[in-house]
């Protein structure tokens, strides 16, 4: 099949597809009666059935013509690679059937020899076409772009197609109209439905300065936007450009069946030889040529090769279009096969909308110069509870060599004195400390603020809990997931919140390093893998320790789809249970393929050996249960599982 915007050939590197922009019509599946390759199997299939219609009429001549077209025809399909395969030193399950199509023809068998052709190459024509059509699953997300946008230039408003926007171009988006690209508002308020890239299905209220991606779809009102991106390499491209360079990582089943199919190949080849020497020696060669022939393609691990590799891509692709992205095969199994799970609290468990809620004085200290350090200090800082003093605080102060202490806070200097800005634990709140308790026991975040080396005053924020972070603790403990939190928070605040949530394992007071030790004994001690959920940024150690490492809220944070296995690309903790199952359940798949692959091979060897069954009836069973698998992999990419939930 022809490389097109939507997907390729199963040999092509996924990697090297270009994104330069959507096509409609190229992400619009083809037919199956479109394909050439099925095409010309069922050619092959007509001149077969016509063949023994012939035969029949007693037209032996035409028959055994209409016999050997066929063969000719089907085997066009895979004869033409297993040969180039093997000058260039590769061995397959091709070059097994091209050995047994060939060995027919010449036994006389020339029925047999189109049989096998016709239906090997209808199975390995439906492989492809099931492994492209996923393909184009999720890279009609593509599609989600519209052809045409408007933008503003020189005062004048000019429609354009969706490649030539550039960064910094003024796009207007009108009610309804989809966002061609990612930009941030410079006019206008609206509500933003990203469900198409996220999942989530509450539209998220928008205006001046925020950040809008592309694929979403404006609810009401017209918007400014500022482009940031091409469509090259906008969000929605660089999901499907990492998703499929993933689909290249193998999992540990897919790697199994790699492993036991690369030597069986070889290994059938020299068992068939020493059948047919053998058999000669002792018997008519003639019948033990055929009988090698049989076992060359009773073992040939046809359905085995192809087990794993379209489960993943249907599971992945599945994913991908309800917002969670799964990088390949290895991540989709371990996810799998979870059975911990550690939630960060900062903007995992909580909305990451923090809030100043209160700001406790020291005697003779103006509240509102604690505030006024504190703003100076974080307006230096990237840590995301600066959001909340600086937005309690608009315009601070000016600071000098500002230095943030991992895990503590940040020191500096405020208007020529020294000034610090951290936990209780790091600086002793003095004669606030029974605030400090009050405000924790409230589920308040509090800072201490110091200046010359006193104690000035206590910030409190509170970042409340996300709406679905109980329900989704529920749901991952129905699962049978143990459920944690980590957080940096003290013990106290970090309790209140768990509380909230249903958790009752809570470890606070941790530096990023000491979370990433913590998990490192968690997968030791537990025995079984342990996954991690945080930002992708902040929590970067734990979730490149943990088996599986899930960011969420990655769309638009490059940071954190390049370090996660697994990205949320929305805000809702709700698709965490849902990616569980779909891993689960396609690990499942998985292991249903192997064993199928495996036990046709152990009952097809031996009957085929001692001639009860022949070449014809070999080919059909092998050829039937390759589609069964197939079929069976492609229900990995049912999604009906996932949006009941939803």
């Amino acid at each position: 099949m022809s490389a097109e915007c939507c997907g390729t050939d199963q040999d092509e590197d996924p990697s090297g597809s270009r994104l330069d922009g959507p096509d409609q019509e190229s992400c619009s599946p083809p037919k199956a009666w479109q394909v050439r390759e099925i095409q010309l199997a069922g050619t092959a299939g007509t001149l077969l059935l016509a063949g023994f219609v012939a035969r029949w009429l007693g037209a032996d001549t035409a028959g055994i013509v209409l016999y050997l077209a066929g063969a000719v025809v089907g085997g066009s399909t895979f004869v033409p690679g297993a040969l180039g395969g093997l000058l260039r030193g590769r061995t397959g399950v091709g070059l097994l059937m091209t050995i047994a199509l060939v060995g027919a023809l010449i036994l006389g068998q020339f029925a047999e020899a189109a049989a096998l052709a016709f239906l090997f190459s209808i199975s390995e024509a439906l492989e492809d076409y099931s492994l492209s059509r996923t393909r184009r699953g999720l890279r009609a997300l593509l599609a989600l772009v519209p052809d045409e946008v408007t933008i503003v230039k020189k005062g004048r408003q000019h429609t354009v197609s969706a490649a030539e926007v550039q960064p910094g171009d003024l796009m207007i988006i009108r009610a309804g109209e989809r966002v061609a690209s990612d930009g941030v508002v410079r006019e206008g308020r609206s509500s933003v439905d990203t469900s198409p890239i996220t999942g989530e299905s509450i539209p998220t209220e928008i205006g001046p300065d925020q950040h809008v991606y592309a694929g979403s779809i404006n609810g009401h009102g017209s918007l400014t936007v500022e482009a940031t991106a091409t469509i090259a390499d906008n969000s929605l491209a660089k999901v499907v450009r990492i998703t499929e360079d993933a689909q290249r990582q193998k999992g540990h089943r897919q790697r199994l069946a790699d492993r036991i199919a690369r030597p069986l190949v070889p290994s059938i080849m020299i068992v068939a030889v020493l059948i047919a020497v053998g058999g000669s020696v002792l018997d008519d060669p003639a019948t033990w040529i055929e009988r090698a022939l049989v076992v060359l393609v009773a073992a040939a691990p046809c359905a085995l090769a192809i087990s794993v590799p379209v489960t993943v891509i249907a599971a992945v692709g599945a994913a991908s279009r309800l917002g969670v992205l799964i990088k390949g095969g290895a991540a989709l199994e371990t996810l799998g096969a979870v059975r911990t799970v550690m939630l960060d609290k900062t903007g995992t468990l909580t909305r990451n909308q923090p809030a100043v809620v209160e700001i406790v004085s020291s005697p003779g200290v103006d509240p509102a110069e604690v505030l006024s350090v504190a703003a100076a200090l974080e307006a230096r800082s990237e840590h995301p509870l600066a959001t909340a003093v600086l937005a309690a605080a608009p315009e601070p102060g000016p600071a000098a060599d500002v230095q943030t202490v991992p895990g503590h806070g940040l020191v500096g200097t405020v208007v020529d004195r020294s000034a610090r800005l951290g936990t209780p634990g790091w600086i002793g709140p003095g004669e606030l400390g029974p605030d400090v308790s009050r405000l924790q026991d409230a589920g308040a975040t509090v800072a201490v603020v110091e200046v010359d080396r006193s104690v000035v005053g206590l910030v409190a924020i509170r970042d409340e809990l996300r709406p679905e972070a109980a329900e989704t603790v529920a749901a991952l403990a129905q699962a049978g997931v143990e459920v944690g939190m980590l957080t940096g928070d003290n013990r106290r605040t970090a309790n209140a919140l768990a509380t909230q949530a249903g958790l009752t394992e809570v470890h606070a007071e941790l530096l990023p390093t000491e979370k990433s030790a913590l998990i490192e004994t968690m997968r030791r001690d537990r025995g079984h893998p342990v996954a991690m959920v945080g930002d992708g940024v902040n929590d970067a150690p734990a979730l490149a320790t943990a088996d599986v490492g899930i960011a969420i809220g990655a769309i638009g944070a490059d940071v954190a789809i390049e370090a996660a296995d697994v990205a949320l690309m929305g805000h809702d903790l709700r698709h965490l249970p849902q990616a569980l199952a779909h891993a689960r359940r396609a690990r499942v798949i998985m292991g249903q393929n192997i064993a199928l692959s495996l036990l046709i091979i152990a009952v097809l060897v031996p009957l085929a050996a001692i001639g009860a069954l022949g070449l014809a009836a070999v080919v059909l069973i092998h050829e039937i249960a390759e589609v069964f698998v197939i079929a069976n992999g492609v229900r990995a990419g049912r999604t009906t599982h996932l949006r009941a939930t939803s």
